[in-house]
């Protein structure tokens, strides 16, 4: 396998290489962005990657999620587990971790600790301004990725050097279109990744990068790159002279989120536990329907709701958007873990 990277060396150099090959990435997310993102990283031969998701494969995924396939939706599977699985075939001299959680300000310093590089790959603002704080905290680089219908943007963010996220929160465009309302189409994945995986191999290697925010519509043919150096706010409560990390505090964490589209609302507990599926199912008996259970989680119908409950306690309720009705059936269900 002494061949593997030539390559890439040819163009980054022995040293360079080397850097990478002993670096270590973390990636907030695992669906279209990050699949992407951590397949090329994967493939260059990043030391270390983690991979931090908290939700499962489903069909409408594998249109442009490119890790997973038909097995791993009929299973119900982690996207972080199918994740981890695809990469250690894509390379099996790299550690892979993988890491079924929610990402919140209780837990994502923990979570960052001893990597030299954050990617975003999330699906919500609220997330991205969690890990700014922290990677800003820690003096992690961070690379700000996203996209939506034909749209995508990034930015990267190096703590000290650049205005972070949210020196430019007045300067994105945050109008409330996801991909579950207005779409996405797969190429405009590849171009995101493509430069959040460009700014991580430069960091690793030693590179410096420019604080560019660029944002691209491939459909409409448009692009925009912008120096907003200038922008950094030395008022800011994240990067600014007397930070406070306002994200990173408990009150003020969500603990229900609507899901965007899918007619669904995550439940986060207080207090993070690890639940015993198999005794669940046993104490579920006769109560529930179509139950489908792995290590990781269990999916079931409830009344005339669907369940998809993890070992952390965490759930996804379907069939509402309603965060009190969701919080009510999560309660009624989670007496039979506790009878």
């Amino acid at each position: 396998m002494k061949t593997r990277y030539s390559r890439q060396e040819l163009f980054l150099g022995k040293e360079s290489q080397k850097k990478v090959e002993s670096g270590s990435v973390i990636i907030i997310g695992a669906g279209a962005l990050g699949s992407s993102s951590a397949e090329m990283l994967a493939r260059a031969g990043v030391g270390k990657l983690t991979i931090v998701d908290r939700d499962y494969v489903e069909w409408s995924n594998l249109q442009r999620q490119q890790l997973y396939g038909e097995e791993d939706v009929k299973n119900k599977l982690p996207k972080a587990f199918a994740a981890k699985k695809r990469l250690q075939q894509i390379n099996s001299e790299i550690t892979i971790d993988s890491l079924i959680e929610d990402v919140h300000g209780l837990n994502i310093e923990e979570m960052i600790k001893g990597h030299d590089v954050i990617l975003d790959a999330t699906d919500n603002f609220e997330t991205r301004l969690i890990v700014n704080d922290a990677a800003v905290k820690h003096g992690i680089p961070f690379i700000m990725g996203a996209c939506v219908a034909s749209y995508g943007s990034t930015f990267p963010i190096i703590p000290n050097e650049t205005p972070c996220l949210h020196c430019l929160l007045n300067h994105l465009p945050v109008d409330g279109m996801t991909c579950e309302t207005v779409g996405v189409i797969s190429p405009i994945v590849q171009i995101v990744t493509a430069t959040q995986v460009t700014y991580a191999l430069k960091i690793l290697a030693g590179v410096s990068v420019s604080p560019i925010l660029k944002s691209i519509d491939i459909w409409k043919d448009e692009k925009a790159e912008i120096d907003v150096k200038r922008l950094k706010n030395n008022h800011c409560p994240t990067c600014g002279e007397h930070p406070t990390y306002p994200y990173l505090k408990f009150e003020n964490q969500t603990k229900s989120d609507v899901l965007c589209g899918r007619d669904a609302v995550q439940i986060r507990p207080p207090k993070t536990k690890v639940f015993e599926l198999k005794v669940f199912t046993e104490r579920l008996n006769g109560n529930v329907t179509n139950l489908i259970i792995n290590p990781f989680l269990l999916s079931c119908g409830f009344d005339e709701y669907r369940i998809v409950f993890f070992r952390d306690g965490r759930a996804i309720v379907h069939g509402t958007n309603d965060t009190k009705v969701a919080r009510s059936i999560y309660t009624r269900f989670l007496q039979y873990y506790l009878e």
